[in-house]
């Protein structure tokens, strides 16, 4: 079953449907996908999750308004039961990919999963004062009160109530909560393994909920633990072992030596629980960074333990030798990830500007690329089912595709994969988008480190990577125009896989140079770490450094240039136009970092403030009261202090439901330089956040930006 999502421009919301393919595999390998003729759509607010036979399919329906919370369990040809679960119970079901977490067990009589907590009362009003007694919203002459501000967990997460862990019985509609997990933000629930069929214990991710909650959506660097706790529903052996029945309800935590442990897999004999760490993350305070896997042992008839030793499967690169692993950087597991070995692992991660399929023996630690070595193009894995995998790949130039993978044995010490290319309905494009993707070309660049410090270590000093693309011939001998592309985070990366966005910018006659510089995921530890406390100038001077590579290679014009970038792109687009100001013809930002003076004391995460701007010693330096002197460094360090040296045509876009970047900070600079009559358009999209990604606002910005870049940079 493929999930698919396309972008309905007219209701401004994303389509959801489902297109089924029967896959067999004939006698000599053949592969046949046999796709169901038209997709079924889906309602937004559905999940779907296969129990693990794949007989039973349960079906949530988030509530809309006061209705309950919908779950259907679904069989070969009908719905076979349905449960509405009111709104005392529980809020809407997490689906948000980070606290998200719904978990058959394996004799699928119980689901576990993730949800709102219920709402809290609130007192109630009349004209005469507080009025004592249950009432409704909706009886006339009194109102509920505003009740206390809870904090949330940020961008994407407003209005959001603190996620809990809750079990529902498939039988009978039962719902129980999970106890003992306040203090906590719960989510990635799993049921683990035991003996005689007792499937008691739930293990799942905390993350302290009792501190100052900074936001979370792409930041790794908030501390969290896997715990086990017993389920509600859990056949009680207490009366034989003397065990105190209150203190089996508390969660025992499994990962006390670590500081970052998520997405907790089970091993398929249950022996073994691997987990993904972004503990670099964390100690370093950075938002993200290189990532190592660990395992734990895990009985089948003991009690989970805190004193578990954790094992390293995969530790943290610091400095990768050329062409060699680079580390982990993985978005997320597949919730079945092995292949029929029992102890290989499939997943897919960052390597340099590309993603890649890695598989891991998690008893020895051996990791190796298994997604094909000569190609530039992006790689991730959809689902695995023995030794086989489906997988998508894609590039810059060529829109994803549908690729089958089957494990060759060559012999008991070598093996290597098979991958098919597979006619798939849900990608298919117009003639028009297949012929202009076809005159376009695309290549990885390395750009050699432009810095005489002489104070680097090995790492920061490798070259980083750009990926160009251009036009397959020359008019006239003639470049097009430039865009320079460039990525927020910054730790994060620009990908060698396809973007909409990019390609529309590329089919109207650009080239593209999307630079990763030094502090992207991608390159291992030591380059990552080479940025905070340089932000600003390391990294702008690597942007500048890597459009100067190409034009002495020939490949731009350098009157023709103009730049993009958002979040901490933007941040580098704003400081490009003040500290280069000669360079661009024209410029355009998504909800840019132009303030941090401002942006600390605005933003969901005021400590990646301090963590960039100070490095290692921001953390012990951050304050929710900045004082003078920050606040005089972090002006220093921001692009607004050299705005009056700008005169680049610029473009803004802002969410005006960004609490990551609040967006204050781009209008500030946006009439600083309207003051001192530089051109300025500025575009707000009163109901988006940090993404301005709902289909009208992504459509919109970039039908803007083409047509900014068309007037400005010919």
């Amino acid at each position: 079953m493929f999930s698919v999502s396309q972008p309905n421009l007219l209701a401004n919301k994303n389509r959801k449907y489902i297109l089924s393919s029967h896959i067999s595999k004939g006698s000599t390998n053949d592969v046949s996908f046999q796709w169901d003729a038209f997709p079924i759509e889906t309602s937004s607010g559905s999940i779907m999750v296969p129990s693990p036979s794949g007989s039973k399919l349960l079906v949530v329906r988030n509530p809309e308004n006061d209705s309950p919370t919908k779950f259907e369990i679904w069989g070969p040809s009908r719905v076979e039961k349905e449960f509405h679960v009111p709104l005392s119970a529980h809020g809407s079901v997490y689906s948000d990919g980070w606290f998200e977490g719904i978990s058959w067990n394996d004799d699928e009589n119980f689901i576990a999963y993730v949800a709102e907590e219920p709402a809290p009362s609130k007192s109630v009003f009349t004209h005469l004062g507080y009025k004592k007694g249950n009432s409704t919203d909706k009886e006339c002459g009194s109102w509920k009160g505003q009740g206390d501000w809870e904090e949330d967990w940020g961008e994407t997460y407003p209005g959001k109530r603190e996620p809990a862990i809750f079990v529902i019985d498939v039988n009978s509609g039962e719902v129980h909560p999970v106890e003992g997990t306040r203090k906590l933000s719960v989510g990635q629930v799993v049921w683990a393994p035991a003996s005689g069929g007792l499937q008691q214990y739930l293990v799942f991710v905390g993350w302290p909920s009792d501190t100052r909650k900074l936001g979370i959506k792409y930041c790794y660097n908030r501390p969290c633990a896997l715990y086990a706790v017993r389920s509600p529903f859990s056949k009680s052996e207490d009366h034989k072992s003397g065990t105190n029945a209150s203190e089996e309800a508390f969660p025992v935590k499994l990962t006390q030596r670590i500081s970052s442990a998520f997405f907790p897999r089970f091993s398929p004999d249950g022996k073994a629980l691997v987990f993904l760490s972004a503990k670099s993350s964390v100690d370093s305070w950075v938002h993200s960074a290189t990532q190592s896997l660990h395992r734990i042992a895990w009985s089948l008839d003991v009690k989970p333990s805190p004193d578990a030793d954790i094992v390293d499967v995969v530790p943290v690169v610091m400095c990768p030798e050329d062409g060699c692993f680079p580390g982990l950087y993985c978005f997320n597991l597949l919730t079945k990830p092995w292949l029929s070995d029992g102890y290989t692992m499939i997943l897919s991660s960052v390597w340099g500007s590309t993603e890649v399929i890695l598989s891991v023996n998690v008893l020895s630690g051996k990791v190796s690329s298994i997604s094909p070595e000569n190609s530039n193009f992006s790689w991730s894995v959809l689902a695995l089912d023995g030794n086989n995998i489906v997988a998508v790949c894609s590039s810059p130039t060529d829109v994803p595709e549908i690729k089958y993978g089957s494990l060759v044995v060559k012999s008991s010490a070598e093996a290597s994969w098979s991958w098919l290319d597979i006619s798939s309905p849900i990608y298919r494009c117009s003639e028009k988008v297949i012929s202009l993707l076809s005159s376009r070309q695309f290549s990885i660049i390395k750009i050699p480190v432009r810095d005489d410090s002489g104070n680097l270590t090995k790492g920061a000093g490798n070259p980083y990577e750009a990926i160009f693309v251009s036009s397959k011939s020359k008019s006239h001998n003639l470049c097009d125009p430039l865009i320079v592309v460039l990525h927020g985070g910054p730790h994060f990366i620009s990908l060698s896989s396809f973007s909409k966005s990019l390609a529309f910018l590329s089919s109207i006659g650009y080239s593209l140079l999307i630079v990763n510089y030094r502090g992207s995921l991608g390159f291992g530890e030591e380059a990552l770490q080479s940025l905070p406390g340089k932000i600003g100038s390391q990294d702008v001077n690597d942007v500048l450094a890597a459009i100067d590579h190409v034009v002495n290679m020939g490949l731009a014009d350098p009157a023709k240039i103009a730049v993009l970038g958002g979040s901490h792109g933007g941040f580098l687009t704003t400081h490009l136009i003040g500290q280069a100001p000669d360079k661009f013809a024209a410029a355009a930002t998504r909800n840019p970092v132009c303030s941090l003076p401002l942006m600390v004391g605005t933003a969901d995460i005021p400590d990646w403030c301090y963590a960039e701007t100070f490095g290692k010693q921001g953390k012990s330096m951050y304050t929710e009261a900045p004082s003078s002197e920050h606040l005089a460094v972090f002006h220093s360090k921001s692009p607004i202090s050299h705005i009056s040296k700008v005169k680049t045509p610029i473009l803004f876009l802002l969410g005006a439901k960004d609490l990551r970047v609040p967006i204050c900070t781009g209008l500030q600079y946006a009439r600083a330089l309207k003051e001192k009559g530089t051109e300025v358009k500025v575009l707000v999209f009163r109901e988006d956040n940090h993404a301005i990604d709902r289909p009208q606002s992504d459509f919109e910005s970039f039908l803007n930006i083409g047509v900014w870049f068309k007037k400005h940079c010919k």
